[in-house]
């Protein structure tokens, strides 16, 4: 008789979630599943609006860039200014890569990108082929310049005063 109870539990309850997984989403249609695609009321998207247009140009940065056969080959990684105008010069994109480590950064004109509104993207005419073969274009914030001096710091020298106490640690 035990058995028969347990079966009978078991039994009750994966109909139960079969049910679940059959019953409509809630607002969904009448004998739907909520399995189907999206719903038919989605409000259409608005084009996306060129970010060089906009006055601020922090979300360049991210922004999708597509090659000549329509594949996308990176993202802007970093938008760099002429230092006089302050007006933006190159894009940097990060081509390869896994969530930018490991990418190739090459840094082209402003002027060979293009934006694609459809894609909501900047275009270029060259290929990721392409963009794997230029120079790497390297971070001078992230560059270290190791001098390779053997002279101690300026604070262990001796003045002309006397002898150079060096600093308490």
């Amino acid at each position: 008789m035990r058995l028969m109870s347990i079966t009978a539990a078991a039994l009750a309850l994966s109909t139960g979630v079969a049910f679940a997984q059959m019953a409509p989403s809630p607002g969904g249609a009448p004998g739907s599943t909520g399995l189907a695609g999206p719903p038919a009321s989605a409000a259409p998207r608005a084009p996306a609006v060129n970010p060089l247009t906009m006055e601020d140009v922090s979300h360049i940065t991210g922004t999708a860039v597509y090659g000549s056969d329509d594949k996308k080959i990176g993202s802007i990684s970093n938008v760099l200014m002429k230092p006089d105008s302050k007006t933006i010069d190159r894009f940097v994109v990060a081509e390869g890569g896994l969530l930018g480590v490991g990418a190739h950064h090459v840094a082209l004109p402003l002027d060979q990108f293009r934006w694609d509104q459809q894609k909501e993207g900047f275009t270029l005419a060259k290929t990721a082929a392409e963009l794997k073969a230029m120079a790497e274009w390297q971070d001078p914030s992230r560059i270290t310049s190791g001098s390779g001096s053997s002279a101690p710091p300026p604070s262990l020298q001796p003045s002309s005063g006397g002898a150079a106490v060096p600093p308490a640690h």
